[in-house]
């Protein structure tokens, strides 16, 4: 079995709001309220902004009061009404959170331009992602790359990231990945995770900048060492390859089950063929098939079709033909290529489900389509045969070469067979339209 690598880039988090009460203390330059709470109300109550919007966060932290979101958000509110900005942003993250008053959208778009309005970096941030989001607001990718221009320009790292990430994905401004990468890296050298992660894809596939993957690895580290799952998977592929750094298949499993036991999906299939293949771990196929399962249950098409193998073989459980066939049914399903060939040999073959030709064609086409060559040798037999579909010479042919050109000689023998029984001028033509289809469709690494 082999190892998967995927990296991709981050896309906008669907809300960039502060839920918790630590989150929004944090967000501010003061520190939670720790002086005496009878005085602090006594000013509040006199009308000092401040301290109203402290004693919002004392209630919002349950800092020398009974934790209550209701009275924060009274509190907070009297003081964004004063213009208070810090009072407005966290005004607008209570409302859009649902926190001690009803969930609104709108009210918190109306605090946040407020406080934005003002300069607060993190309302800007987040009227950034509510526009780009569309929440609460028409979607508008244009202001929202307004808004975390501003704070970004500020040096709010957030803002850096995503402006990044606008940038990256042709999204209210023009696609530049020379300066996705620039965004990226403000965000980066501040330490944060997603940028981090981020700057290291492009390094990793020359976007933005040159291709350098011992770069790439700094910046997947980085990210990786604060937690960030799809760094420490991108980091332990990095030691499976020995790109950008030495080979060492004992450190690729250890950064695999770091992303794995977070839940990472792709992380738990690299886990599950380390194990499968005895890479960097003792050897243990039912170790492989735990993880392969934890990552096929949650839709990955890998390692569906990895389970879909050890069943299918006996490894690591019991030989299960019906069960290997509701696996690769799965991944078939959702494209995956091997997935939908081994689909179309169990429906050849009555193998976990009735013997039927036509299936059979039916998943060979859809593996050949992707440019799968036994698919593409298999498609062509039925054809030429007349199984599950009619008997087309010509057709047989095309697919014949198309799988043969990738395959070995006795492939190909049988493929000139199949060309004997049509003319020259026939011939050149099928060859012509396999020439034509192998440029529409060209074959990428996996």
């Amino acid at each position: 079995m082999r190892f998967y690598s995927c990296s991709f880039r981050w896309l906008l988090p669907v809300f960039l709001i502060l839920a918790t009460a630590a989150q929004i203390a944090a967000q501010n330059t003061n520190q939670p309220y720790s002086g005496d709470v009878a005085e602090l109300i006594k000013q509040a109550e006199s009308g000092s902004a401040e301290a109203q919007f402290s004693l919002g966060k004392a209630y919002v932290m349950g800092a020398g009061v009974v934790k209550n979101e209701t009275e924060a958000a009274r509190w907070l509110g009297k003081a964004a009404e004063q213009g208070y900005a810090q009072a407005q942003y966290n005004l607008g993250v209570m409302y859009a959170g649902g926190y001690g008053v009803p969930k609104d959208t709108a009210e918190a778009v109306r605090w946040y331009l407020k406080a934005a309005k003002q300069g607060n970096t993190a309302a800007q941030t987040n009227l950034g992602v509510i526009y780009a989001n569309g929440a609460g607001v028409p979607k508008n990718d244009a202001e929202a790359v307004r808004w975390f221009r501003m704070a970004a320009e500020k040096g709010d790292a957030e803002a850096q990231f995503n402006l990044g990430v606008m940038y990256d994905n042709r999204k209210g401004v023009p696609k530049n990945e020379a300066e996705a990468a620039r965004w990226y890296r403000k965000a980066a050298e501040q330490g944060y995770a997603q940028a981090q992660y981020n700057l290291g894809v492009l390094y990793d596939n020359g976007q933005g900048v040159s291709t350098d993957k011992a770069e790439a690895v700094r910046w997947y580290r980085k990210a990786a060492e604060q937690g960030h799952a799809k760094a420490q998977d991108s980091l332990g592929g990095k030691y499976y390859t020995g790109e950008g750094q030495s080979k060492n298949e004992a450190e690729a499993v250890r950064w695999f089950r770091k992303a794995a036991e977070q839940g990472y999906a792709q992380a738990q299939t690299n886990l599950g063929v380390m194990y499968a293949d005895g890479a960097g771990v003792p050897q243990d196929k039912s170790e492989a098939l735990r993880w392969y399962l934890k990552a096929a249950k949650q839709g990955n098409t890998k390692a569906q079709t990895n389970l879909g193998v050890m069943y299918q073989y006996g490894m690591g459980t019991p030989k299960d033909e019906a069960e290997a066939a509701r696996w690769y049914r799965k991944s078939a399903e959702q494209g995956d290529e091997l997935a939908q060939f081994n689909l179309g040999l169990m429906y050849a073959n009555g193998k976990g489900v009735s013997k039927d030709d036509m299936m059979a064609v039916h998943w060979y086409r859809k593996a050949a389509e992707q440019g799968h060559a036994k698919a593409q040798f298999r498609l062509g037999a039925m054809y030429f045969k007349g199984q599950g579909v009619t008997k087309n010479v010509t057709e047989a042919y095309f697919w014949l070469n198309l799988g043969a050109s990738q395959l070995d000689e006795s492939a190909q023998s049988i493929r000139d067979g199949v060309g004997d029984e049509l003319t020259a001028a026939k011939r050149l033509e099928v060859q012509e339209r396999c020439r034509k289809w192998a440029t529409a469709h060209p074959r990428s690494d996996d």
